[in-house]
């Protein structure tokens, strides 16, 4: 089943099979769901998350046994685990009832003092990492290997690196990308989140105030959660995101190549805008173009 199949008429099938105490409420599609899933708000307090292809489909079970797990010990709101719909005729992949959390999607115009968010942030990374990891999910497929060592990424962003040449200094480009790839994560592993950025943050009144989607989450090396600080802050607020967050040289610079293969890949792969004019990055939240993203991790260089 495709993406655009899922549908509010879907949904409320489901609801009615599986859980018919909510199958009578309203249902409304959530403008900026991403790829992995599609979101629907389920009248005032609760929402529907569906798979939106096969590979997201372990990532339902991972989050319902885990988020009640981890909301305790963070100092922000994450998504409640409600309930887990299993496979049907209706629908072949395990879905997700969530809570429902308030606020709207970090932008530059909803963040006025970035400074301050970029902080709240890494005060909330921190925590996370600090959780005990025993037991949890290890880097893999599930995550879409965030949490793994970024080898895993090397031949992509190498191709990357030769179609673009001519737009960027590709030469700059590896040579991040290599000292990237030599300082290897040595530590115990960590809870990580895999996928921070602007999309999966809330915003209420300009403050920070829930974190979204752990469908990507896992146990391994915390320097993927890192490439908000080229994607969404500036080089002062990345001073701040970094000084408060405390990490190693080596943690940054693994940061700096996940920020690079994000970019790189975005730039490569989206050269004619979409039809519908929203461009992935904005999806994802970023506050800046690939192209700048780029300049931004180079010029640490």
């Amino acid at each position: 089943m495709q993406k655009s199949e899922i549908t509010p008429a879907l949904v409320r099938r489901l609801l009615v099979a599986q859980f018919p105490q909510w199958a009578d409420l309203p249902i409304t599609r959530v403008e900026l769901d991403g790829w992995d899933n599609t979101t629907f708000r389920l009248g005032d307090d609760l929402s529907v998350r569906l798979p939106s292809g096969d590979g997201y489909s372990v990532q339902a079970a991972k989050e319902h046994q885990w988020l009640p797990v981890l909301a305790p010990q963070l100092p922000l709101a994450i998504p409640r685990a409600v309930a887990l719909g299993t496979p049907s005729d209706v629908f072949s992949r395990p879905w997700s009832v969530r809570g429902w959390l308030h606020g709207e999607p970090a932008t530059q115009e909803r963040v006025p003092d970035l400074d301050h968010f970029a902080r709240d942030l890494a005060r909330f990374l921190r925590e996370l990492y600090r959780i005990d990891a025993r037991g949890g999910p290890g880097a893999g497929l599930h995550s879409w290997f965030r949490g793994a060592p970024l080898t895993t990424w090397d031949g992509q962003t190498r191709a990357a690196v030769a179609a673009l040449d001519g737009t960027i200094d590709g030469r700059a480009a590896l040579d991040t990308w290599e000292h990237a790839l030599a300082e290897r994560f040595n530590g115990p592993p960590l809870w990580v989140h895999g996928d921070i950025a602007g999309s999966n943050l809330l915003v209420a009144d300009g403050e920070l105030v829930a974190v979204l989607d752990f469908g990507c989450c896992a146990v391994g090396d915390p320097g993927c959660d890192l490439a908000i600080a080229w994607t969404f802050f500036d080089a002062v607020t990345r001073r701040a995101f970094r000084t408060t967050l405390d990490v190693d040289d080596a943690t940054w610079a693994r940061g700096r190549g996940w920020a690079l293969w994000k970019a790189l890949t975005e730039l490569d792969r989206y050269r004619e805008p979409p039809s519908d004019g929203l461009v992935s990055w904005v999806r994802m939240g970023w506050r800046f173009p690939p192209e700048r993203v780029i300049e931004e991790v180079l010029s640490e260089a």
